[in-house]
């Protein structure tokens, strides 16, 4: 049995995911379909109650630290206990002795049948965005999608998530710019095609990128209103 999520936006009960057992097999780096929807469900849910909190200037490790909570909060109220959220996360190269950190991945988030392989995690990168400023949307580019592209994060993985704090609307204007700059760079194939829309999201996009060798990533962007971020 599994849950679908949208279009709900309700407070009521929320049957719970199917049981891990289902899972048993899997490869760590795949998501099933409901596990997608999970992680949309709770970064909307999320950012949705951290929105009253968000001040003006506020910076996005601020605002991030803010989601989480709520998230977190959220992932209770649902009954997911399966799933794990954690902050800011450190990459490196497991198969040497390396010191050196490869990257700091803004937020994780784990289910059952990824716990123990310290490789496995489902990343979401997070930036602010804003119509008409090309500094802070192409950032969501050079730091956000190009390391995913790269495979500095998520390396071999089937999918990661993007999340926008949009703090100047109109959410349409940074889509675009975004969908034109990303198409440039990685080529049509990259273009930012629909996705299944979310009550409490903006804009909510997909993505496939090739992280060389024949392995291709894709991408899920989440466009949330944190206007109350100011510019």
């Amino acid at each position: 049995m599994r849950t679908r999520f949208w279009p709900s936006t309700g407070t009521g009960n929320i049957m719970e995911l199917d049981r891990p057992d289902s899972c048993h097999g899997n490869p760590a780096l795949e998501l099933r379909e409901d596990e997608i929807e999970t992680v949309v469900e709770l970064i909307c849910r999320g950012c949705h109650e951290a929105r009253g909190q968000v001040t003006r200037g506020m910076s996005e490790p601020n605002i991030t630290r803010v989601v989480r909570k709520s998230m977190i909060r959220a992932k209770r109220a649902l009954g997911t206990p399966h799933v794990q959220i954690q902050g800011e996360f450190e990459l490196d190269d497991m198969d040497t002795s390396d010191p050196r950190i490869l990257g700091r991945v803004d937020m994780t988030l784990r289910f059952r049948h990824q716990f123990g392989d310290e490789g496995a995690y489902v990343a979401v990168e997070c930036k602010r965005v804003a119509a008409g400023d090309s500094r802070l949307n192409g950032l969501y580019i050079t730091e956000g999608v190009s390391r995913f592209a790269s495979g500095k994060y998520s390396r071999g993985h089937t999918w990661a998530f993007m999340l926008g704090y949009v703090i100047a609307l109109p959410a349409g204007d940074i889509v675009d710019f975004i969908n034109a700059k990303i198409s440039g760079t990685y080529g049509v194939g990259a273009e930012l095609r629909p996705a299944r829309h979310h009550p409490w999201s903006l804009a909510i996009r997909q993505s496939e990128l090739s992280q060389g060798g024949g392995h291709v990533i894709r991408l899920m962007h989440v466009f949330v209103d944190m206007c109350a971020a100011g510019a």
